[in-house]
């Protein structure tokens, strides 16, 4: 049944993207498949993979073709940032001014300027992590991050409640996508660069898109169900 399934991959992939409005990019979430599943997606032309932990993402780009764009999603622990500054394009978990230095200090070793997404916590669950908007405009503020040299700060991210209320999800995404705005007017008008509103995942990316979401990430809807719950 597994195989079965598996050969779906690439329909499930493009029936997605069929769908997408311009614009909006897909990170297909990979994490617990193993290469030769994330191939199948990889020869039907998807590009960029997102990983929870570090060291299956280091394992994945040890093995799999070198121009897969490697998203970091999961939360990322300092000491581990070491491991993942010589390749990884996107972290989209940044929730601390210490951990956005230890990114910086990773890529001024290897010589790059590493993308993040700062991540604000807009679910009712505790167990999610994120900056409240103190925190946020608090580290926006900061003296030290005009000091950061090798980090560009891209835009924003964020995970909804768990729960069938949707209406309660679209209002927790609108409420993102405010903060969003208001961030770019305020902080990075000048910025182009400044363009990154990842909020969606399988089972509510299309309310995520209707409410502004420039990149969506998305497993089960793609490789299926992992071995374990989850979206």
């Amino acid at each position: 049944m597994q195989k079965a399934f598996d050969m779906s991959v690439a329909q499930n992939l493009l029936s997605i993207k069929s769908e997408l409005p311009q614009g909006v990019v897909l990170v297909a979430i990979s994490k617990t498949h193993p290469p030769e599943t994330i191939m199948q997606a990889y020869n039907a032309g998807q590009r960029i993979f997102g990983e929870n932990k570090v060291q299956e993402m280091i394992s994945k780009y040890e093995a799999m073709p070198k121009d897969i764009q490697w998203h970091l999603v999961g939360h990322l622990q300092t000491n581990k940032v070491k491991y993942i500054a010589p390749f990884v394009q996107l972290i989209h978990s940044v929730d601390s001014l210490k951990l956005l230095k230890e990114i910086d200090k990773g890529a001024a070793r290897n010589n790059r300027v590493i993308d993040c997404l700062l991540q604000m916590h807009i679910a009712e669950e505790d167990t999610k992590f994120g900056l409240s908007h103190d925190e946020l405009k608090e580290l926006l503020l900061s003296g030290s991050l005009k000091q950061l040299q090798n980090v560009r700060i891209v835009g924003l991210m964020g995970m909804a409640t768990f729960t069938d209320d949707l209406n309660h999800v679209r209002r927790e995404f609108k409420g993102l996508a405010n903060i969003f705005n208001k961030v770019k007017e305020e902080f990075f008008s000048q910025d182009s660069y400044f363009n990154t509103l990842s909020m969606g995942m399988s089972g509510d990316y299309q309310i995520a898109i209707e409410e502004g979401a420039t990149m969506i990430r998305v497993g089960s809807n793609i490789f299926g169900v992992r071995n374990y719950g989850g979206n």
